[in-house]
């Protein structure tokens, strides 16, 4: 899994609600009549014609090898797959939408797709296809709009904390339970040897947004109201940027650095000792310390520390949809169920990493024999989806560029909530 293409991909879609809400406008959006009587069930009968599949490149570059298996059950299938760089994945994909010339089947992020969740761009999904229940239910909730779900999970990911076990058995401390008790461990991984207790992001971006978002949740917020406003500059908002900011206050962060790509190194060379991030760097840290093993004897991970509300995360990772302009939606629906099947997501997990978005998945010996993986279950069942409007990834953007100011002390959380709720406001929902 790389969290790399994904961070390229994010951060363009900050910029295109608007494109996305010109897409959606006149559409129809909330006609789910229609919607729900097109979500007619797939048989069992051989997938046949040719399904044309769009993916950015990462966690799809092992998917003809996963669907192998697919193919030869389906002998009259051909399946064309185009692969397309992540900075310009999101962007071509609406394009080709808006010019009726799209794929069958396009891969999707569940933090971000929400300007897609519309009966004229997607098919809503059959019913009986798969089973909602047996996903994690913050990953089917992000493709459901008004009780329609246009999208079926693929693979997860949430965030956790991956810490050097080292320096806190030095420091004889246990990973943080509550935010009260964050700062304390952080500083006692100082006092045992790092430089900084905490690798935070320091983009001050869309993923900086996200992580407010997340620590609202913790604090009792809920971003938006239940009649669809904007609730960005409530109390719960004003903690959760107070509670990141701490970090910095405490000088157990350095708002300089580490940057993305030195993330891993600064932590494998003690220079910090705790990341607050996804599961793919689990199975990279070898990799970056230049030492097979080092990883289980100096790492381990544990759930997010809880807020006043609990310790509830985001749910993120790859979501797969049919296209309204499918020439071929029951081949293509055929292959969604494939790709949705337990045994198909541990494949997927075996060539890529991938974790799966199956929870069943989780008990194959593959995942389950990784006591390091544990903390991101425990996680990913204690997870939110992120507003399904057009407008979250400008406001989530916004929300990282207002953090910043609190963390540097050069403006209050409450003053940044304030701006972040008035630009919400002029932005809107978008299309809904």
């Amino acid at each position: 899994m790389s969290h790399m293409s994904r961070r390229s991909a994010l951060q363009l879609t900050s910029g295109m609600a608007v494109l996305g809400t010109l897409a959606l406008a006149g559409c129809g959006r909330g006609d789910d009549t229609a919607a729900t009587a097109s979500a007619k069930p797939v048989d069992s009968s051989p997938a046949t014609g040719t399904v044309k599949v769009w993916a950015p490149q990462g966690d799809a570059d092992v998917l003809e090898k996963v669907i192998k298996p697919f193919k030869a059950a389906n002998p009259g299938l051909d399946v064309k797959i185009t692969l397309i760089p992540n900075a310009e994945y999101y962007t071509k994909l609406q394009s080709a939408i808006a010019a009726g010339k799209g794929p069958d089947l396009a891969q999707f992020f569940p933090e971000a797709q929400a300007q897609f969740l519309d009966p004229s761009i997607l098919r809503p999904v059959p019913d009986g296809l798969v089973d909602p229940n047996g996903f994690f239910k913050s990953l089917w909730d992000a493709g459901v709009v008004k009780d329609v779900a246009y999208t079926v999970p693929w693979y997860a990911y949430t965030y956790a904390l991956v810490y050097r076990s080292d320096l806190a058995e030095k420091a004889g401390v246990k990973a943080p339970a509550t935010w009260a008790a964050t700062v304390p461990f952080l500083k006692a991984l100082q006092d045992a040897g790092a430089a900084r207790g905490l690798g935070a992001d320091i983009g001050w971006d869309i993923f900086n947004g996200q992580d407010v978002a997340m620590y609202a949740w913790q604090a009792g917020g809920s971003l938006r109201s239940a009649g669809g406003k904007w609730t960005l500059d409530s109390p719960a908002t004003v903690d959760a940027l107070k509670f990141n900011a701490s970090f910095f206050t405490s000088g157990t962060a350095d708002p300089s650095g580490p940057t993305f790509l030195d993330a891993q190194p600064y932590f494998v060379s003690g220079k910090t000792a705790c990341m607050i991030t996804g599961p793919w760097v689990v199975g990279q840290l070898d990799t970056a310390a230049k030492k097979p093993g080092w990883t289980a004897s100096h790492v381990a991970t544990a759930p997010l520390p809880a807020g006043s509300s609990g310790s509830t995360s985001f749910a993120g990772g790859g979501t797969w949809g049919v296209l309204a302009s499918s020439g071929n939606a029951d081949a293509s629906w055929k292959l969604v169920r494939y790709l949705a099947k337990p045994s198909t997501q541990v494949a997927q997990y075996k060539a890529y990493s991938s974790l799966p978005a199956v929870v069943s998945s989780w008990d194959d010996p593959a995942i389950a024999d990784q006591p390091l993986l544990d903390a991101f279950l425990t996680q990913m069942k204690n997870t939110r989806a992120f507003p399904q409007v057009s407008t979250w990834q400008q406001v989530a953007t916004r929300l990282g560029k207002e953090m910043e100011g609190v963390a540097k002390g050069t403006q209050s959380a409450e003053k940044a909530a304030a701006k972040v709720q008035a630009y919400a406001e002029s932005l809107g929902s978008g299309a809904e």
